[in-house]
């Protein structure tokens, strides 16, 4: 088992010394050789001199994805080329994709914290984990596959996609540990019982599940349609990739490796620190990277920070389930939606299934919202006054939630596409008019 309790056990006033220590070698080092960091600084009148503790962080300028972006591809890097191992990279989908790159040592870090991670929820040498991540330039299926390497575990890296033939090796190969996306764990199930299976054919017994939100209500739908325990882990590549935090047996918030990474929660509009408790965006500094030591930069990921002792024992600081991210919002006729807020709502309803689609338009001026969810095989056949009581049904509470309206559309079992990688949820025709 790979248990740090030195460090995950820590005093606030070891954190505090412990991360005063890294930030301002941190900020000595991106100064003297990242100019992009240089430049930033020197326009806020900040030099690393007046970086003496963690309490100065916010004397900070942000950092944000399109500075990686215009810096691209190595411009961001604190190293040589020649000392980069391993370079990774986000998707690109709304631009040039944002360049990550990583020493031997940054990712003997990252593997422990993948490693802290599995160990928090029982995983170990005697499992088999099964990694249905993407590889290549994604974090998600390296970053799982080294850290169950650290901790003994046998790795099976299918990556994703062939559904079919991950189901026969989940089976086969008796795999205790499913890697994935959670929208991708629902599809597996779904397609587990098509192929004539059920959970009972599989030896799983935890779910890692990441890089998409996903709420509550889903975990309980993946956890009883494939017989697991289901823990969410948190990353993202331009900090390391998965196991920046996870979620302990407690299940109560993510667990953030402060040695590594130091959290903050910022107003989304005034950027001002916000207190435990309260909800606004994550920002992440970098004080252990050698290749891309980022600083404060924002992940659009909305959630609450807590420092109190979590039940386990850790006194790691706490993020809240991110199930919304500031760049997904969506503004229909002057009120701000999440698609988390409708996720909830559906998924409170026996008769549908946890896949959907949400279309908005703008239609003579104004702005509509349509929702397509699929019914559950034994109610799509159901007397058409029945399917029009769900309707009414989902329609007034998904307008008690949002205080918008919204038309809502059941449609047939398995006619929204399934995705083998992060769920696409929303599309937006007014982008186009």
């Amino acid at each position: 088992m790979y248990w740090d309790e030195k460090i995950e056990c820590a005093s606030p006033e070891e954190i505090e010394k412990i991360q005063s220590e890294r930030l301002v070698s941190t900020i000595k080092r991106v100064y003297e050789n990242v100019p992009y960091y240089r430049n930033r600084m020197d326009e806020h009148g900040v030099k690393p001199e007046d970086i003496k503790s963690v309490k100065d962080i916010v004397k900070l300028p942000f950092t944000l994805k399109t500075d990686l972006r215009d810096n691209y591809p190595f411009g961001t890097f604190a190293v040589p080329l020649k000392d980069v191992t391993r370079v990774h990279a986000s998707s690109g989908t709304t631009g040039k994709q944002t360049v990550v790159g990583y020493t031997d040592k940054d990712l003997d870090m990252w593997s422990d914290c993948v490693a802290r991670c599995l160990t928090s929820v029982g995983i170990g040498k005697d499992d088999i984990v099964h990694v249905s991540y993407g590889y290549g330039l994604f974090t998600g299926g390296l970053g799982l596959h080294d850290g169950a390497q650290k901790v003994g575990a046998t790795v099976v890296p299918a990556s994703s996609g062939n559904t079919k033939r991950q189901i026969q090796l989940l089976i086969d190969f008796k795999a205790t540990v499913l890697c994935c996306t959670p929208s991708y764990a629902l599809y597996i199930a779904d397609a587990l019982y098509d192929m004539g299976y059920s959970k009972d054919d599989l030896c799983l017994k935890y779910g890692i599940f990441g890089a998409e939100p996903w709420t509550d209500s889903m975990r309980e739908q993946i956890e009883e349609k494939l017989g697991i325990k289901a823990y969410d882990i948190y990353g993202l590549s331009e900090i390391a990739g998965p196991g920046v935090a996870q979620t302990c047996t407690e299940l109560d918030g993510l667990h953030v490796h402060w040695d590594h990474f130091i959290p903050e929660i910022v107003d989304p509009d005034t950027f001002e620190p916000l207190p435990d408790g309260e909800v606004g965006e994550l920002v992440f500094t970098c004080i252990s990277k050698e290749a891309l030591p980022l600083i404060r930069y924002r992940t659009k990921d909305l959630t609450y920070i807590t420092h109190e002792k979590c039940k386990c024992g850790r006194t790691t600081p706490r993020i809240g389930k991110i199930t919304a991210r500031s760049d997904d919002m969506l503004i229909i006729r002057g009120v701000n939606v999440f698609p988390s807020q409708i996720e909830s709502v559906l998924l409170s309803f026996p008769e549908v299934e946890p896949h959907y689609m949400i279309y908005v338009d703008r239609i003579n001026n104004l702005d509509t919202m349509e929702v397509h969810v699929e019914l559950k095989e034994e109610f799509f056949s159901s007397r058409v006054n029945k399917i029009q009581e769900i309707t009414k049904r989902l329609r007034a509470q998904v307008e008690s939630t949002l205080g918008i309206s919204a038309e809502i559309k059941l449609v047939e079992p398995k006619s929204i596409p399934r995705s083998e990688g992060k769920a696409v949820r929303v599309k937006d025709n007014r982008k186009n008019k």
